[in-house]
């Protein structure tokens, strides 16, 4: 089968296609065909051997992935053979970037219906991080207050929306470029972070201040003094300190997406009932992900791109 792989960390270069051997699912495993799997920053950051996630090289990355179960293990009952998947895989294990991946059973859920199989590779990483920022780690129910710093991107995005369905008040930051769409999103209030100061722009304290920006440490800091007493700082820059306020009883908590089961599956029945939108920007065949990798460690990508293990990128292939 073909796969991308790096036998070593270093710049995009390393990142090569190479015909290896398909893998065997082992018990409690399956082997998933692969549809397609979506790149994240993290995967440069493993690559780059910058980001402390322990792999064992050489590796596949991609670790959000959608397919069709091809091959069961020993134990195994669900998912069953034929089924369409997604999943979040461990990030330590080989990934979704080659046409084949074994997977741990408990990684998959049913993939969405009504959306390309290709598709809902898009979703898996990006939609946990939001619904554990939001609601594990924020703790935020109905009629609570959320400000979203830096809402423009995917994981914003999700963040607003899941946050709205859930009445919950959203106050996000967002460019000229993308206001419309965290609008779109559902939030109540939208401050240009281009030519607003936020400290003034919002009206009020929050519950919550969930951080998706790269901000200088003394900026993310004096944003604190817009958390209500008792409430709760965000962040999912895990190269930058979370601030709080011991005095306050503003607590500081940084994300790191978990898998969970249950949650995805949840989400995936968001979209199948039309409540949360699936976003992809660019579909690419696998043997451009080196080039992707290279856009990524520049700077240059915007939006979900996913990679189609098959097909040359101008479609994604049908559920």
């Amino acid at each position: 089968m073909r796969a991308a792989r790096f036998h070593e960390v270093g710049g995009p270069e390393v990142l090569r296609i190479e015909d290896v051997d398909r893998p065997t699912p082992g018990a409690g495993e399956v082997l998933v065909r692969v549809a397609a799997s979506a790149y994240n920053a993290a995967d440069n950051g493993m690559r780059g051997g910058f980001l402390p996630i322990p792999v064992v090289l050489p590796h596949v990355p991609g670790y959000d992935v959608s397919g069709t179960v091809e091959q069961v293990g020993d134990g195994v009952t669900d998912p069953r053979l034929g089924d369409a998947v997604i999943g979040f895989l461990p990030m330590e294990r080989d990934g979704g970037a080659a046409e084949f991946v074994v997977a741990p059973a408990e990684s998959l859920v049913a993939a969405p219906s009504g959306i390309p199989l290709a598709d809902g590779a898009a979703l898996p990483s990006v939609a946990l991080t939001a619904w554990q920022a939001v609601f594990d780690e924020g703790r935020l129910t109905a009629g609570q207050r959320l400000l979203v710093v830096g809402a423009g991107g995917v994981v914003g995005k999700y963040a607003v929306r899941l946050a709205e369905r859930a009445g919950i008040e959203v106050v996000a930051t967002a460019s000229p470029r993308s206001a419309d769409a965290v609008r779109a999103a559902g939030a109540d209030v939208v401050v240009d972070h281009t030519t607003e100061d936020l400290l003034t722009a919002v009206d009020g304290q929050v519950d919550v201040l969930l951080n998706l920006a790269p901000l200088e440490p003394e900026r993310f800091a004096s944003l604190v003094a817009l958390v209500r007493d008792g409430g709760t700082v965000v962040s999912t820059t895990a190269f930058i300190a979370t601030p709080g306020d011991e005095d306050r009883g503003v607590r500081a908590v940084t994300v790191f997406v978990q898998p969970d089961r249950q949650r995805l599956t949840e989400l995936v029945r968001l979209v199948d009932t039309g409540e949360l939108d699936v976003e992809v920007t660019r579909r690419i065949p696998l043997a451009d992900l080196p080039a992707l990798h290279a856009e990524g460690a520049a700077g240059r990508i915007a939006g979900k791109v996913i990679v189609l293990a098959d097909g040359d990128g101008s479609a994604a292939p049908s559920a």
